[in-house]
């Protein structure tokens, strides 16, 4: 099976272009975008131009399913954002009166 670059539907920041790539070259995608920053950062060639380029040609993976924008990948079921175990800590009653701090 010949492998192609597509744009990544499971790693999703903003349209899965380097994420994509990253899947393509078979690296981790955090290593591709501070790459892809630090070319930014440094004014080498044009990069918003390339990545506005890349993310208009490259095409999409119809073959797998979108999954939730990138928030289905391990990373983020391990830190389990939005579940909350504690309640909230009520707020002390404070004596308006008491002006002793001034």
């Amino acid at each position: 099976m010949k492998k192609r670059l597509t744009k990544s539907r499971t790693n999703v920041v903003l349209t899965g272009t380097l994420a994509g790539i990253a899947e393509y070259f078979n690296i981790d995608a955090t290593i591709v975008r501070i790459i892809y920053v630090f070319i930014t950062l440094m004014g080498v060639g044009s990069p918003i131009f390339l990545y506005i380029l890349m993310a208009v040609l490259i095409p999409s993976d119809h073959n797998t399913p979108r999954d939730d924008y990138g928030h289905n990948n391990k990373y983020y079921r391990n830190n389990q954002y939005g579940k909350k175990e504690k309640p909230r800590k009520e707020a002390e009653k404070v004596d308006e009166d008491d002006w002793s701090d001034f």
